[in-house]
């Protein structure tokens, strides 16, 4: 029904609801639709108050022109064609559906069998036709005004790589409990954007905040019925739209504030982004968009059985972006985000997927391609995840140049070095010089490898050291869930303790990590509140916990918190301050030499004895200074012991001068110390690392 509206042919080209100033153009995609309505709510029943017949189909695209139409309208769509999920066709126009390029959503899935397109028989099959409307409990989409924002010279601070130190939290988790930050904004990115909240990330030394995911996802259903949440957000239905919960008073213009105010302090925001998979599940899944607007175009079905979807993301479904209009999608997302929203990068979950054709993952693929060529996306930052569960999915280094990883290598072997595991001395060794063995090809630079010790999955770097074990009871999951490959060693007692010795040997723990971390060569990563001992209670799986386990607890910082928290603040100054620390190039004309404890350079045999866990690394450049007056040091030593004793070590003499310790981890509040010169001999303390100059 058309409602005696006259609805013009408007344009294909601008896909989603644009706003002209005189009405909004709708258009959407749909290769094997027969027919396509756009739906109008009322704002304040919820209502259908208007179904209009989009009056034309070109080049595959839907679309049409409504005059009086503007922003704050409220749509939706319904997609006439074959329901026949044998050959992958799930059309039902029983189910209001979102429209992919919706920039604002209003209201939350409420979910009821209605959402779904089937009704399960007795064995469980989703062949039966569905006719319940799904409309009540759906979130509608928000026609917006895109010139409502004014940026008044806003602009990114374009952070050089070999500076960027990635800073990666929760807007809800982060705010949720900050006492300075307004009551009514924690939460949001009203919030996250306070000047509490930016001048502590700018003042610990971070340049670029990474935000877990912020685009709109619902709760899954099995989740709240145990009164859980997704709390991380790994569930996108709206690319384009943000979350609601993040949403204060100022809507999305609270976003463009965070993002503002950010730029002015001189950091970075990039989002973790998930185009990997959406919120509509495998075959039993709900439709809310995509599955019911086209599903053999947007989704990878099985090519023999089109009923069922690959499943390379181990979450139902996987994004076909080998198909030009959904990987138009994803661009146009990317260009949304990054233009009109002034976001500076993105980190792309099982960013594998993005990069496997039909003939399995490659670095020449369509979606690398058009990101590698386009104007805007080429001078942002990506990084990948670099893996998922399909063939061939494990692919750290095998993104083409210009990305950089999440090197889950590094993380792996400092805390097998720091635990004491044995044999892991070599792979230290190329770890911490920038993973040359990964990276150094294709004129790649260290940064693209983002180095880290702990992420959001996992356990934080306290529990890190606290915790042999998961302790994810209150996830309702019996502790199935998680990893239960942490390399993690509680010394002695699972979890808190009040034995000083184990809790002095945590903390010495936690630095250990932390410099080993930020004098590493490739792009450090800091995960929220490792920077003062944050816990989860040893829960390394928080995906669904939206209570006191996520959040930061800011109240809880103590004397070793704040002691923390200084030794990072130091280390970040340094590592700023000096090239040496932070290499732009493998081919700069730095040395790289190791040294063993008897002061001469490591020899073969003792890189093969697996028992080593001492060393010290050397790094030489002539050409930076003299660490006098210039401020640029050309020689360092950093010393690394993991044993759990004290190692002498003598340090080889340059020249008759002295080496200072500028970092130690054994005495994190002192101004260090220094040798009395020649090839003097020290004593590494037990677990600890120290930085001489």
């Amino acid at each position: 029904m058309n409602a005696g509206r006259a609805v013009e042919a408007g344009d294909y080209t601008v896909l989603g609801a644009t706003w002209t100033g005189e009405g909004t153009n709708f258009a959407i995609f749909s290769a094997h639709a027969e027919r396509v309505e756009l739906c109008l709510f009322d704002e304040k029943s919820g209502d259908e108050i208007e179904r209009v017949t989009l009056p034309e189909f070109t080049n595959e695209v839907w679309h049409g022109f409504l005059p009086g139409v503007g922003p704050g309208t409220l749509y939706g769509y319904r997609v006439h064609g074959p329901y026949d999920p044998e050959n992958g066709h799930r059309f039902n126009p029983n189910k209001l559906l979102l429209d992919p390029y919706a920039r604002q959503l209003h209201g939350e899935v409420e979910w009821s069998p209605a959402h779904f397109g089937y009704i399960l028989d007795a064995e469980d099959k989703d062949l039966s036709f569905n006719d319940a409307d799904s409309a009540k409990g759906m979130p509608k989409c928000v026609v917006v005004d895109p010139n409502a924002y004014d940026w008044k010279g806003d602009e990114k601070p374009r952070v050089p790589w070999s500076r960027t130190l990635f800073y990666e939290t929760h807007v809800r988790g982060f705010t949720k409990l900050h006492g300075a930050v307004p009551e009514e904004l924690r939460g949001t990115f009203d919030g996250m954007g306070d000047k509490a909240i930016v001048d502590y990330i700018k003042n610990l030394g971070i340049t670029s905040v990474e935000l877990l995911p912020i685009h709109a996802f619902p709760d899954d259903e099995h989740l709240m019925s145990k009164g859980l949440t997704n709390f991380w957000g790994y569930n996108t239905m709206a690319f384009f739209a943000p979350e609601q919960r993040y949403l204060g008073p100022k809507g999305l213009n609270g976003f463009r504030d965070m993002v503002r105010a950010f730029h002015d302090a001189g950091v970075e925001v990039i989002l973790d982004v998930v185009y990997n998979h959406t919120a509509e599940g495998n075959e039993l899944g709900p439709t809310l968009s995509f599955k019911g607007i086209d599903n053999f175009s947007y989704y990878r079905t099985m090519p023999d059985q089109a009923r069922y979807y690959i499943n390379d993301t181990g979450t139902g479904n996987t994004v076909n972006t080998s198909h030009p209009r959904v990987l138009q999608m994803v661009l146009d997302s990317l260009r949304y985000w990054a233009t009109d929203m002034h976001v500076d990068g993105f980190r792309f979950d099982l960013g594998t997927i993005l990069g496997r054709e039909p003939h399995g993952f490659d670095q020449r693929g369509g979606f690398f391609d058009a990101v590698g060529q386009d104007p805007v996306l080429s001078k942002v930052k990506l990084v990948g995840e670099p893996w998922d569960i399909g063939p061939g999915g494990y692919q750290v280094g095998g993104f083409p140049p210009g990305w950089a990883e999440w090197n889950d290598k590094y993380r792996d072997t400092v805390r097998d070095y720091w635990k004491g595991t044995e044999g892991v001395m070599q792979d230290l060794a190329a770890r911490v010089t920038g993973s040359g063995d990964t990276y150094d090809i294709r004129g790649r630079r260290p940064w693209a490898g983002v180095n880290f010790i702990t992420a959001h999955d996992g356990f934080t770097l306290n529990d890190t050291v606290s915790y042999n074990e998961k302790h994810n009871e209150a996830n309702g999951e019996d502790n199935k869930d998680g990893h239960s490959d942490n390399r993690s060693f509680n010394h002695g007692v699972e979890g808190p303790t009040d034995d000083e010795g184990i809790k002095a040997v945590r903390e010495r723990q936690k630095r250990n990590f932390l410099a080993t971390l930020l004098l590493s060569h490739g792009t450090p990563m800091i995960l929220a509140g490792d920077e003062f001992g944050r816990t989860q209670g040893g829960n390394n799986n928080g995906y669904c916990q939206d209570s006191e386990i996520s959040w930061v607890d800011w109240d809880g910082i103590g004397d070793e918190g704040r002691s923390l928290m200084a030794f990072v603040q130091k280390l970040i100054t340094i590592r700023q301050s000096q090239t040496l620390l932070r290499r732009e190039s493998f081919r700069d004309g730095m040395v790289v030499s190791w040294l063993n404890p008897g002061g001469g350079e490591q020899t073969p045999e003792q890189w093969a004895d697996a028992g080593v866990r001492s060393i010290a690394l050397r790094l030489t450049r002539e050409d930076l200074g003299n660490g006098e007056g210039d401020g640029e040091w050309n020689d360092v030593i950093i010393a690394f012991n993991a044993f759990d004793g004290p190692v002498p070590f003598k340090l080889p003499e340059r020249e008759g001068r002295v080496w200072k310790a500028e970092i130690d981890t054994n005495a994190p509040d002192g101004d260090g110390f220094e040798t009395p010169g020649g090839d003097a001999e020290i004593e590494l303390a037990p677990r600890s690392l120290v930085l001489f100059v």
